[in-house]
């Protein structure tokens, strides 16, 4: 094929023109000839294979360095890159915290970028200590940052399960054994009950009031979704066990009741005879007859349940647990109570003062009276 080529390529040929076609052949002019090599279509032909066998030998020659030393001329070894990831501080037991970026919420929970080797996923039931409905109750949100504590493995994709419920669980015992410390009041909402006693939310936790730990004597059902004050008995993180006590809790919020005091309650319900005003998780009676100056024909027109009024403390009989309630001495003029109860709300405290100095005054003059009118022998 080469010596063709070279014989195609010795091969000259002159250019025809017009003038050579129009005139006869003449050999006693000599013409001078112009010579344009013929290109091969074999030699291009030849040349394009080489190139083509060039580049797979090249191609096979990379395959096998690949295959056999895939790391001959790398500036670092294997053992150099696992130690360069070691360097990270990638914890991945269960129990330990984590600092992580939320990234995706979903219906289910949300996608978590811990920075580890593998995905993290905070579950909706495991993203509060609260039931909620979706993870943006709770605040997760795209972008926010929050420390997280691995609880499992997931094993269908081999992604982390990250919790903040675990978190919260830890800081709501705590609290609790803060506060039984302090020996304060707080409030617990019932939710469910038994021949025991009743089971309330505080802090979030499920504690258990026995019926013998409550002041009235209220079944279960009365109880359910009211919230009652409460004071700690025992506080057991270890053990999951929170027992609370209401007869506590409203002792301590009787002794504060003295007569004459002006108080803030709530209006919980009416009957004929009056309304029954919760102050403090006390249950109070404002009588109709000590509603106002003037008569009362229908409660209804005067307060509604749900209503927030002041009312000072008339008596308090701790033994039955009875308290009685007056808006009746506070009113700066009879019958303000029916016409402007906001003005009897701003002067109670006014009055009251007026009032326990009026019984002051009395008691100073019966005990004068008593004095006076002993025997002298007595004296």
């Amino acid at each position: 094929m080469a010596s063709l080529a070279q014989q195609f390529s010795g091969l000259r040929c002159s250019p025809l023109s017009s003038s050579h076609l129009s005139k006869p052949f003449s050999s006693s002019k000599p013409q001078k000839s112009v010579f344009f090599p013929i290109v091969s279509a074999a030699v291009i032909s030849n040349a394009q294979t080489r190139e083509r066998l060039e580049l797979k030998e090249m191609f096979q020659e990379a395959y096998e360095r690949c295959r056999t030393a895939p790391t001959e001329g790398i500036p670092f070894t294997v053992e150099d890159f696992h130690n360069a990831i070691g360097k990270y501080d990638f914890v991945t037991e269960i129990g330990t915290k984590v600092k992580g970026t939320v990234f995706t919420t979903e219906a289910n929970g949300a996608l978590v970028d811990i920075t580890a080797k593998s995905s993290a996923y905070l579950p909706l039931q495991e993203a509060c200590i609260h039931n909620l409905k979706h993870v943006e109750e709770a605040g997760i949100f795209p972008g926010v940052q929050e420390e997280f504590i691995i609880i499992g493995e997931s094993e269908a994709d081999d992604s982390l399960i990250l919790s903040l419920r675990s978190l919260q669980y830890d800081l709501a015992w705590e609290r609790c054994r803060q506060l039984q410390a302090e020996d304060v009041v707080v409030k617990g909402k019932v939710i469910s009950g038994n021949k025991g006693g009743v089971v309330a939310i505080v802090e979030g936790l499920r504690g258990f009031v026995p019926f013998s730990q409550i002041s009235s004597k209220s079944e279960a059902e009365e109880l359910l979704e009211r919230e009652i004050p409460l004071k700690f008995v025992e506080v057991d993180e270890e053990q999951s066990r929170l027992v609370l006590s209401n007869r506590k809790a409203m002792a301590d919020s009787q002794a504060q009741l003295g007569i004459g005091s002006v108080v803030t309650g709530t209006v919980e319900s009416l009957k004929p005879y009056g309304a029954f005003i919760d102050i403090g998780g006390i249950n109070g009676l404002l009588h109709v007859s000590q509603i106002s100056h003037d008569r009362v024909a229908d409660i209804a027109t005067v307060l509604q349940p749900g209503d927030t009024l002041k009312v000072m403390i008339l008596s308090h009989d701790r033994e039955r647990g009875r308290v009685s309630l007056s808006t009746k001495k506070l009113e700066p003029t009879p019958g303000d109570m029916i016409r402007n109860p906001k003005l009897v709300f701003e002067k109670a405290e006014e009055m009251a003062q007026t009032f326990r100095q009026r019984i002051a005054q009395a008691e100073a003059m019966a005990r004068a009276d008593m004095l006076r009118f002993q025997p002298e022998g007595i004296l």
